[in-house]
């Protein structure tokens, strides 16, 4: 086992060993979540090396100047300013999702108009339009971070793998009974699952185009799923009220998270897949032990449905967005915002999002 190479990642915090096993090429990270701007690096450094037999003298220098790198990101100032940078005739009938590849160069839409179109960010440019869904596409994904994949979820049922570079599509997922409204890979870029109105999820392996497992267990909808960083767990959020924790492996349930009065409407793991948090048109957001499945806290004080739900990289602080324009963060900070920016359509959901309006154009913010 030898290493080839070290990554460096902003975000979360952390260096990626690229290393050759057996004669087959693997990576392994290691998070520094708890890496601040006082820390003492070196320090660090000699602690990492204790417990990782690829860091070696030889190359002790250029972890420690990796993490000082790191470390001045973190005192980067995060006085940003915003301005509106393009405006992009994207499609003929509305959008219904966008995504940025990893590092922004390049960003998909989605649309009802049947296709999904790969744009060049800093230029405008129209690079390829994926065509060959019959029906609205829906949901869409870079294979992040790589990069190098999309895939498109549909209202005609399938889910098709494409080439960023080509445009050409690899598979053509079949197996759904009704629409395809969520998908996600895992952080590995070996498995796309798929989220359905016919209640059910799938796991698909990438190369193959074959299905894995299919995740049967809902009683409604399921319109929200995420992999966990390792890639061995996946969540799917229901209008059944539930939230279901999977073993990607063996596609067994794990765990069914009961407690919200309200349809589901995001659920995530946080980066280091200890806590799962969960938002629901109940009003609530909940924090839940990813392991064990049990209850840990109700966030309470939107008064209107709850839309999106996320961790910062650390896990310690929550943000939740709510149809009553208040974003609040930790929950403890609140600020009042401005006016909701549409990001999903509600053809199917308006029980989910009936005040956004529907956009043909694509806007782009420049960040200062």
């Amino acid at each position: 086992m030898g290493l080839r190479r070290l990554l460096l990642r902003y975000f979360p915090p952390g260096i990626i060993l690229e290393y050759v096993e057996g004669g087959e090429s693997k990576t392994r990270p290691i998070d520094l979540l708890d890496l601040k701007p006082d820390t003492d690096v070196t320090a660090l450094v000699e602690e990492i090396q204790k417990g990782e037999p690829l860091i070696t003298a030889t190359c002790v220098e250029h972890v420690i100047l990796l993490v000082r790198r790191l470390q001045q990101k973190l005192v980067e100032k995060e006085n940003h300013k915003f301005s509106l940078f393009k405006v992009l005739r994207t499609h003929l009938l509305p959008l219904t999702n966008v995504a940025f590849n990893k590092s922004g160069s390049r960003f998909i839409t989605g649309s009802y108009d049947r296709t999904c179109k790969l744009w060049d960010t800093a230029s405008g440019e129209e690079l390829h339009t994926l065509e060959g869904h019959k029906n609205v596409v829906y949901a869409i994904a870079f294979n992040n971070p790589y990069g190098d994949k999309i895939a498109t979820g549909s209202f005609d049922k399938t889910c098709k793998l494409w080439s960023t570079e080509t445009g050409k599509c690899y598979h053509t997922f079949r197996g759904h009974s009704a629409e395809i409204v969520c998908l996600s890979f895992n952080l590995q870029s070996t498995l796309v699952a798929t989220g359905s109105m016919d209640s059910t999820a799938k796991l698909w392996d990438i190369e193959k185009g074959e299905e894995v497992a299919t995740l049967r267990g809902h009683s409604a909808e399921i319109i929200a799923l995420s992999f966990n960083t390792i890639g061995d767990k996946i969540i799917t959020g229901s209008f059944d009220h539930t939230v279901a924790v999977w073993d990607v492996g063996t596609g067994r349930r794990l765990h069914t998270l009961i407690g919200h009065r309200g349809e589901i409407s995001s659920a995530q793991f946080n980066w280091d897949c200890s806590l799962i948090v969960t938002g629901s048109m109940d009003k609530t957001c909940m924090l839940w032990n990813a392991v064990t499945g049990t209850h840990l806290a109700t966030l309470a004080g939107h008064r209107d449905e709850i839309l999106d739900v996320c961790f910062d990289y650390t896990g310690q602080r929550i943000a939740t967005a709510s149809a009553d324009e208040v974003f609040q963060e930790n929950p403890f900070l609140v600020r009042k915002g401005s006016q909701a920016f549409p990001n999903r359509v509600q053809i199917l959901f308006n029980r989910l999002y009936p005040w956004r309006k529907l956009y043909e154009d694509c806007l782009l913010f420049l960040l200062k």
